[in-house]
């Protein structure tokens, strides 16, 4: 049991300089006994509004420095304060403000709201057991207008997709990856380089393009390249949420459209999924 959907904006200041996190947490207990469930004796049951005001006091003295130093921060808490916790579980995500800038410089205590994923974490411990860390990014829209096409696939008597050789990629992509053992990791720094790498392995050299020949392609390259890149990622999961837009056909209104006015197809629309990791993690 637990408490969901605790949202709130942290501000730091040094100085006339504001710093702002806004993030919302969902905070998990496992008791070391069910009777709460079996025999209604709430003897051990921590109250889902103490959990949230404990999330809010650890914002308030520790800071949230990364999501993953905050998500560890209240398993710490739980796991040390309570005997009766036998397992808990922290997801944090982060609303995604960025400091304005002017001119080209930053303000001191300005923000602008900017969709280009949402970055979340997950903590979770066992009593005597380790601590095992998950960060990842979602809801990241991506497209490339060309360098895409899905060419070779098989083919019976239900097929009606035409094969296409130039074509729009695009979707929205969720990626998920652990640690394995948590060392002292800038995790901040580790979650921007794994961000670089996803934007790379997708859109390929800024001056060509890399040539994508399905979205399940695209998807391995994103995890081959964090795997090579990232020591500290042990498994990487990525889903690849597809749009696909049809041409509009404008002779009826004396037009040649050449793809340039096309539309989205809302629905059903495709998905490619995979799970990628070290191979001395899974032999372990």
């Amino acid at each position: 049991y637990g408490k969901n959907t605790i949202k709130f904006l942290r501000l730091h200041r040094e100085g006339k300089k504001h710093f702002v996190k806004e993030v919302e947490v969902c905070a998990h207990l496992r008791l070391t006994s069910p009777q709460e469930y079996l025999e209604g004796n709430n003897s051990l049951v921590i109250p889902t509004d103490t959990i949230k005001n404990i999330v809010l006091v650890l914002a308030k003295k520790n800071g949230i420095p990364s999501l993953e130093e905050f998500a560890i921060d209240i398993c710490n808490h739980f796991m040390t304060t309570f005997c009766q916790v036998a397992y808990v579980k922290a997801y944090v995500q982060e609303v995604p403000w960025q400091r304005l800038h002017e001119d080209g410089v930053p303000h001191i205590h300005s923000f602008i709201c900017v969709p280009d994923g949402i970055r979340f974490c997950e903590a979770e411990q066992c009593r005597n057991g380790p601590l095992i860390v998950f960060a990842g990014i979602k809801d990241l829209k991506l497209m490339k207008t060309t360098q895409s096409g899905f060419e070779g696939f098989y083919k019976n008597e239900h097929t009606t997709l035409p094969e296409r050789h130039d074509r729009i990629l695009c979707g929205e992509l969720f990626c998920k990856w652990s640690y394995g053992e948590c060392k002292d990791f800038d995790f901040n720094c580790i979650w921007k380089k794994i961000r670089e790498c996803i934007l790379e392995a997708f859109a390929g050299p800024p001056d060509c393009g890399e040539y994508s020949p399905s979205y399940q392609k695209t998807v391995n390259c994103i995890q081959m390249l964090v795997l090579s890149r990232v020591s500290q990622v042990q498994v990487i999961e990525v889903v690849l949420n597809n749009t696909f837009y049809n041409v509009v056909d404008m002779k009826n209104l004396g037009l040649t459209n050449d793809k340039e006015v096309l539309v989205p197809v809302e629905a059903p629309y495709g998905s490619c999924a995979c799970t990628l990791g070290r191979k001395k993690f899974f032999e372990a």
